[in-house]
């Protein structure tokens, strides 16, 4: 009972990045501009791969998730954001709330397990080459994609669950410009040691493990290439690494810098800025990444393309 009248009194006040009337507008343009270019690139990239077969491979199968991943992540935050400027309204009821931080939850923990799927396939196609069709096959690929979803959805809906147990008072406030786990727990009146205890957990073991399943991969990627005789087999090797590699540094690289950010700073302001870094920049810059480095998306972009033109 205490959970529906929660629901149906609770609202939330999104502070945003600034309360200056004068730089709405900005923010406005700002934030949409880089939402339709990472939905646009992204989608290109979506596109490219299905249109071409000779993408039709399990790094491009990854890949077209990774980009499917993105649109969707900063589609949870970013339109909600722009609505409330429009409307010149800060609030989101309860309900709205929580779903948000489901679905943030949810791709937020696929772009993880991909990141980590990826990195599994570049270390058998370069350290088990013959062997790459038979242990990177369909079913194998499709399996990957549905455990990692599986992971993230029972994640987030555990996570979503322990906040509805929190009291709550009225017309809260969120220094931020969408709804985070942290925000939202750290508003709670009620004892929050078991979701504070939960997050460190989850976080631990899954970002752990994936972050251990990139790092062993590219350890036996790096020892078997220094092992190639050939110059062209290792600038091969490095450049088909290298896209993954940019990717992986900018997703957690991000992530890193504002745990960072939000620990050193005592401004929560600041921590909603410096958040932009990982819901905006990676989704944003990961089609640039490989469409730039990548020898086959640009061409199969550019077959894409140019009927249009």
């Amino acid at each position: 009972m205490e959970s529906k009248n929660q629901t149906d009194t609770v609202e939330f006040i999104l502070l945003g990045l600034s309360e200056d009337p004068e730089l709405q507008n900005t923010i406005f343009g700002l934030f949409l501009s880089m939402y339709l270019v990472t939905v646009l690139g992204n989608l290109l990239i979506i596109l490219a791969i299905m249109s071409d077969s000779h993408l039709h491979t399990p790094m491009y199968f990854f890949l077209c998730n990774l980009s499917f991943t993105d649109i969707s992540f900063i589609s949870t935050t970013i339109p909600r954001m722009l609505v409330n400027i429009q409307r010149q309204s800060k609030t989101i009821s309860y309900t709205g709330c929580l779903t948000q931080v489901c679905f943030a939850l949810v791709f937020v923990g696929l772009e993880n397990f991909l990141l980590a799927a990826m990195a599994y396939d570049h270390y058998v196609a370069i350290c088990h080459p013959l062997r790459y069709t038979v242990i990177m096959n369909p079913r194998l690929c499709v399996l990957l994609i549905l455990f990692s979803f599986s992971i993230s959805i029972m994640d987030a809906l555990l996570h979503s669950l322990m906040v509805l147990r929190l009291s709550f008072r009225t017309d809260l406030e969120i220094p931020h410009f969408f709804c985070e786990l942290a925000q939202i727990i750290n508003l709670a009146c009620s004892d929050t040691l078991i979701n504070n205890i939960w997050v460190y957990l989850v976080t631990s073991i899954v970002g752990g493990i994936t972050i251990l399943g990139i790092i062993y991969s590219y350890i036996k990627i790096f020892s078997s290439v220094l092992r190639m005789s050939s110059s062209g087999g290792k600038y091969k090797a490095f450049s088909t690494c290298g896209s993954h590699l940019s990717v992986v540094s900018l997703f957690y690289g991000t992530g890193f810098g504002v745990y960072i950010s939000s620990a050193v700073t005592d401004s929560p302001r600041k921590t909603a800025v410096a958040s932009v870094m990982y819901t905006v920049v990676p989704p944003m810059m990961n089609p640039f990444i490989y469409s730039l480095r990548n020898r086959d998306m640009k061409a199969a972009l550019k077959k894409l393309i140019t009927p249009l033109l």
